[in-house]
């Protein structure tokens, strides 16, 4: 029997386009979602991954990718809610559009699929299917220069705990909070030093660290609603 597809909004690049090609590697159908062209793209639709662009912040274009996947599709294995944006205090949008964009993106985006999408999770032909919520280590702690971004994050974490409640024992709802993944391209020696003091690993938690989480939690018959860390002891460590 063919597996079930997976979706991963935000598959174009850094955690997205890795769970992509390891599931890729597997033989599990991929359905992602894009925002903007990256190099990746052509790769990914050469593999065969069923691609979809959409704009979060514009509810016509969410709409459009919810009826084409439905459309499309009977039934899903996982939905993974990868897409994001990174915003600070004092950016050159107001404040009320940073905490609108945080929002939309990590929240009502994730929470209008997630209702959406509910008829083909429910369908699965396995045991039990997912939603993972790829969330953020200062959603607990907060974060005095990501003041929105920290918020939405933590608003997420809540659409874990609700979404659980709803659609269990068929679908099972968690959420991953990473504090660091990987570096980007650009950040030099001296900050990557000071990030990766933050932990008591004293690295960063690296793209298969990440895929190991999303296994877990895939394989996992039990576990739902919450929230699963992966800080390299980051809360523990003394400044």
């Amino acid at each position: 029997m063919t597996p079930e597809p997976i979706l991963i909004t935000g598959v174009a690049r850094r955690v997205g386009l890795h769970l992509a090609r390891t599931f890729l590697e597997r033989d599990i159908p991929v359905i992602g979602t894009y925002r903007s062209e990256r190099p990746a793209l052509d790769e990914l639709a050469e593999a065969g991954v069923e691609l979809h662009r959409s704009d979060f912040y514009d509810e016509s274009s969410l709409r459009s990718l919810t009826r084409a996947i439905v459309e499309r599709h009977g039934s899903l294995r996982a939905l993974i809610h990868n897409a994001s944006d990174w915003l600070a205090e004092g950016s050159e949008l107001p404040a009320g559009d940073v905490m609108w964009r945080m929002m939309q993106v990590h929240v009502s985006a994730p929470y209008q699929l997630n209702l959406a999408l509910e008829p083909l999770l429910l369908a699965c032909a396995e045991p039990h299917a997912d939603i993972i919520h790829v969330g953020d280590y200062v959603s607990s702690r907060g974060s005095s220069k990501h003041i929105a971004y920290a918020a939405s994050k933590a608003a997420q974490d809540n659409l874990t705990l609700s979404f659980s409640a709803r659609l269990a024992p068929k679908v099972k709802v968690n959420s991953i909070a990473p504090a660091l993944v990987m570096f980007n391209e650009d950040d030099d020696e001296d900050y990557r030093r000071r990030a990766r003091n933050k932990s008591l690993m004293q690295r960063e938690g690296g793209l298969d660290e990440f895929q190991h989480a999303v296994d877990y939690l895939l394989h996992s018959s039990y576990v739902t609603g919450r929230v699963l860390p992966m800080d390299g002891g980051r809360h523990l460590r003394v400044a």
